[in-house]
């Protein structure tokens, strides 16, 4: 006996999928994207929450733009941050980012020349080095720093001769550093490449729960109306021809502007997104199991007396996967385009939480002038991800129609 003779439809399927180059290089893309939603705090550079660490002198700074910036310890005691929260959510920046063009140090301050951008002018500031390395507070005159040497300072935050070159030596090291930004400034002096990363996490936490709503909802209504028919496809048939008649994006609208603030918007989204998609699930499982219903294997399964609901979900479901994964992919890139159509509008996530449609919009007004960068990277990532999943969503309709291929 042959492999191919003992091969497994899913196997069969993976094979064929893998032919379709279009299609693995968009689920490539997918599970990239999936990864830096996961671990956007680690890998991006503004680790703060949410990517909103503004320094607004630095405002719609131009791509690839490096800042040299003095990192002062803000006069505050940050609460301790746990591993997972570091990773999945951020932390807070202890430090307050002063961008600068120069500096110089003595025994008791730093001297720096401060940067405020192009055409701006420039301002001289002078920090104690206790301002710099510590929070403000005499509650510890015993403080370990970096480099783990013990450092005395009295209420005045003065420190010991002996410890002056270490503290020099150590601002000069962790407290003078160079940023780069790869793709530019928002409006905020907010770090555009780390907040495309995190909105990366907003559209396929939106797109996967949306779809998981779309597809309960869907699922059952187009399982019921194709087996039972008559009366009860009637009647799912006229609710959907009414839903379907209203556009998707208004429809999304509707349900938004009706749950209101009564939630959270993440919530919200949530569910506005999944109630205006399922129509096009419940027609195309509608469509598959009237043809199964009439299969011998389910007319079996009736004359042993199984119940409708082993009927439909043991036997008729599985044997239909294949086009509801179709338009499951197809979904998923309609949840991203209708979010970042909510937040567009303005009704989608609530700032400062980053979405790509609120950040197009943001910086619509730019798109005729030389920062129209601003608006054509959220808008380039949207263009990716969803031209991924429809790719990917065709590779899939071809790897499950078995017509024409070899056996």
């Amino acid at each position: 006996m042959s492999n191919q003779a003992i091969e497994s439809p899913t196997k069969k399927i993976w094979k064929r999928l893998k032919k379709n180059k279009p299609a693995i290089f968009s689920l490539c893309v997918i599970i990239i994207a999936l990864f830096l939603a996961i671990f956007a705090p680690v890998i991006a550079q503004d680790k703060t929450p949410d990517a909103d660490d503004q320094v607004l002198e630095l405002t719609n700074l131009s791509p690839n733009t490096k800042v040299k910036m003095l990192l002062v310890r803000k006069n505050r005691l940050e609460n301790p941050s746990s591993f997972l929260k570091t990773v999945f959510i951020g932390k807070d920046n202890p430090y307050q980012m002063i961008p600068i063009s120069n500096y110089e140090m003595n025994d008791t301050s730093i001297v720096v020349q401060t940067y405020a951008g192009e055409d701006r002018p420039v301002e001289t500031k002078a920090f104690s080095l206790a301002q710099v390395v510590y929070a403000v507070s005499n509650e510890k005159p015993n403080i370990q720093y970096q480099d783990k040497k013990a450092l005395f300072y009295d209420i005045n935050n003065q420190f010991e001769k002996k410890d002056i070159s270490y503290i020099k030596a150590d601002i000069e090291k962790y407290n003078i550093v160079t940023k780069r930004y790869l793709l530019g400034t928002d409006g905020y002096g907010r770090d555009i490449l780390s907040r495309l990363l995190l909105g990366v996490r907003v559209s396929l936490t939106v797109g996967f729960i949306a779809v998981l709503i779309s597809l309960s909802i869907g699922i059952f209504m187009g399982a019921i109306a194709g087996y039972f028919r008559g009366w009860v496809d009637n009647v799912v048939m006229w609710l959907i021809n009414v839903i379907w008649s209203i556009p998707t994006i208004l429809l999304a609208m509707t349900i938004r502007f009706a749950i209101g603030d009564k939630i959270n918007s993440f919530l919200a989204i949530f569910i506005a997104v999944g109630l205006s998609m399922w129509v096009d699930t419940a027609r195309v499982v509608r469509g598959q199991v009237l043809g199964v219903r009439e299969m011998e294997y389910i007319q079996a399964a009736r004359s042993l007396g199984y119940n409708h609901f082993r009927t439909i979900f043991k036997h008729i479901l599985p044997n239909i996967i294949g086009p509801i994964l179709v338009i499951a992919a197809a979904d998923f890139a309609s949840a991203i385009l209708i979010e970042a159509g909510l937040s567009f509008v303005g009704i989608g996530v609530k700032p400062p939480t980053p979405s790509w449609g609120t950040m197009l919009n943001d910086h619509l007004a730019y798109l005729t002038t030389n920062k129209a960068f601003l608006a054509l990277a959220p808008g380039f990532c949207i263009m990716i991800l969803v031209l991924a999943f429809n790719l990917l969503g065709n590779g899939l309709r071809d790897a499950f129609d078995v017509k024409g291929q070899a056996v």
